[in-house]
């Protein structure tokens, strides 16, 4: 199925930094939603960081397990960073499971200019989806800890957005998340400068 492309519209500015928080469950979407939206807001000339949690955990928080403390400490490093470069002027996408609702409340506090998008799909899909096995070494009991299926996954309450990923395509969703930031005032268009 091919993707419909993303609309460019050089009219639009970021009015200043912000974190744009995807969270949901592995094999969501995640990381490709966050590609799409670092696309489509390059092409803007927006300047743009991805904080993907696979790429943290290798990196910046390598060590750590999945304790509910060690997956805390791990977000924890993620809004901080995501907080240092919207202070300075970064749109910053982060794409990571960040499965409690406590956690991902205190990074939004903190960081101020937090956009919570919920990248939802149904454990089977992500199951489905699961290149790397970990569903099923998780649901064999190999992997403990493992969030969705022997660990909780907290969905969020009240995010700014949701994206169900097995209904739109990732195109859709991205130019979803674009008009989003318009509304609530992270981008605007040239006319409103």
């Amino acid at each position: 199925m091919t993707q419909p492309e993303l609309v460019t519209d050089t009219r639009i500015t970021q009015a200043h930094g912000f974190a744009l928080w995807f969270t949901g469950l592995s094999g969501a979407g995640k990381s490709t939603l966050a590609a799409a939206v670092r696309e489509g807001l390059g092409r803007r000339g927006i300047p743009v960081e991805v904080l993907d949690g696979d790429e943290v955990r290798q990196n910046l928080s390598k060590g750590l397990g999945f304790s509910r403390e060690d997956r805390d400490t791990n977000i924890r490093r993620i809004g901080y960073v995501a907080k240092l470069l919207a202070r300075n002027g970064v749109a910053v996408i982060t794409a990571a499971i960040s499965p409690y609702r406590a956690i991902r409340n205190q990074v939004r506090e903190e960081i101020g200019a937090f956009v919570e998008v919920y990248v939802k799909a149904s454990l089977d899909e992500c199951i489905r989806r699961d290149t790397k096995g970990l569903y099923a070494r998780a649901l064999a009991g190999e992997i403990p800890q493992f969030t969705g299926v022997s660990d909780p996954y907290e969905e969020p309450l009240s995010p700014e957005l949701v994206i169900d990923t097995e209904r739109e395509a990732v195109g859709e969703s991205a130019a979803r998340v674009i008009d989003r930031l318009l509304e609530l005032g992270h981008l605007r268009s040239a006319g409103d400068a």
